[in-house]
């Protein structure tokens, strides 16, 4: 009993077992029309046999009387064919037998199965039992044994091909769970590993290509995106810890400092707006990695809608202007070509300020830096062009890293481009570093809104 409940417990095995009881009723459900279907065919060949013999010999009757019929029943009955089979009786008014090799009346009057003697035996015959306008009753009827062997010979078979598949379907049975218990059981104890802390562990694939192998496939790529986050969760608190202590170094330095009672009131001063500094910048570090892991998150992927992406780029080059004009920079907007992408307006509008902002910042002073808006191949396309000395090819691949700065010289905090990506990455969009020659192309591809 223990090992039939844990049997049951097992989604495999009731699975298999719904799916045998529902193919077990089908399948006898089949074998009874069949049964039935066999035995009325041969019940209604019987009794149209019957009633046209019966009819027949009553219309001879009719015609000529019963000595007509006495002799008909006599020939027949002696003519040796089928006549182990048929039953014919001729009584007059008085129930007399005038011919016939049934021994007495059947006991009822109506057409159907009945049992009669017949020479001594009880038989069991379709009988059609008919009382003429003179009172002379006729009885003709069919013996029913073959009939029955035949029924008891279609029963027998249904219940051995019943068996048969019943013990076809309790084989499948244990065989469907065994192999849903091999598909998913490989799934279960990778779970149960990386659960025990082992994130490098993987469901083995397999090669049948059916519905188990594309949940497989799923599956490791969510366990590749659950470590990618774990090491950028890993990365980033090694990062932060890092390059906090400096600042929180000095920012204590500086507040020790103006604590000392010898410490006069212009050095409390100047020590007390230094750390305000510095914690104003924390925050702002604080505020971009916030902004990211919302990012990164989809926390706002609620809000997208239609998007004019040339629309922000025309904004944000225009807030620029300022900033370019004062280093001696320009901005040009090219190509200027109308972009609808779905998106979040502000996050891409911050994205498109970052990426200006470093190309200004990177590209030094006389540079030329270039916004353009296009739709290439059904996706729009976002580019940042600068004139600049550009990044090594070596580097590309480490931009966007958090606190990753390539020119610790010039100001910032390494995170710009870090959210960059993590707003593409949230739009489901991809963001290239090209060699401009001179200088670095960053190309922003989205989804267009009418793609």
């Amino acid at each position: 009993m223990s090992t039939l409940r844990r049997l049951w417990r097992s989604v495999g095995f009731r699975l298999a077992a719904h799916y045998a009881l529902l193919v077990g009723i089908t399948m006898l459900a089949t074998l009874a029309i069949v049964y039935l279907q066999t035995v009325g065919v041969l019940h209604q060949r019987m009794a149209r046999q019957v009633s046209a013999s019966a009819q027949q010999l009553t219309a001879l009757l009719e015609r000529e009387g019963p000595g007509a019929v006495v002799r008909e029943i006599e020939r027949t009955l002696a003519d040796g064919r089928s006549t182990d089979e048929e039953m014919l009786l001729l009584a007059d008014a008085q129930g007399r037998r005038l011919a016939g090799n049934l021994d007495a009346m059947p006991e009822r009057s109506a057409d159907g199965q009945q049992r009669v003697l017949r020479q001594g035996r009880s038989v069991r015959g379709w009988l059609s039992v008919r009382t003429l306008a003179d009172g002379h009753v006729l009885v003709v009827g069919h013996d029913l044994s073959d009939q029955e062997a035949l029924e008891e010979l279609v029963a027998s078979a249904s219940a051995a091909a019943a068996f048969v598949a019943m013990l076809l379907l309790a084989g499948g049975v244990f065989v469907f769970r065994q192999e849903l218990e091999r598909s998913v059981g490989a799934v279960r104890r990778t779970a149960a590993r990386i659960a025990l802390g082992d994130l490098q562990e993987r469901v083995a694939l397999s090669q049948d290509g059916d519905e188990f192998a594309l949940l497989e496939r799923d599956i490791n790529a969510m366990l590749d995106r659950i470590q990618s986050l774990m090491d950028g969760v890993r990365h980033v608190s090694d990062t932060i810890a890092h390059n906090l202590r400096t600042p929180l170094t000095r920012i204590l330095a500086r507040l020790h400092a103006a604590s000392d009672d010898d410490a006069g009131a212009v050095q409390r001063q100047a020590a007390i707006r230094a750390a305000i500094a510095e914690l104003e910048e924390l925050n702002r570090v604080f505020e971009k990695l916030l902004q990211i892991a919302e990012a990164e998150a989809g926390a706002r992927r609620g809000r997208f809608g239609s998007v004019a992406l040339h629309a922000i780029a025309d904004d944000v080059v225009e807030l620029y202007g300022a900033v370019a004009e004062a280093q001696g920079a320009t901005v040009l907007r090219e190509p200027c070509e109308p972009l609808q992408v779905l998106g979040d307006r502000e996050l891409l509008a911050g994205a498109m300020a970052n990426l200006l902002d470093n190309a200004l910042k990177y590209g030094g002073s006389a540079c030329t830096v270039r916004v353009g808006t296009a739709v290439r191949d059904g996706h729009g396309l976002l580019t940042v062009e600068d004139d600049g000395p550009g990044v090594a090819e070596a580097d590309r691949a480490r931009i966007g890293t958090r606190f990753l700065r390539l020119r610790p010289q010039v100001g910032g905090h390494g995170l710009g481009l870090a959210s960059v990506q993590a707003v593409v990455t949230l739009h489901g969009g991809r963001i290239r570093y090209e060699d401009a020659g001179p200088g670095l192309r960053v190309c922003v591809e989205l989804p267009a809104a009418d793609a």
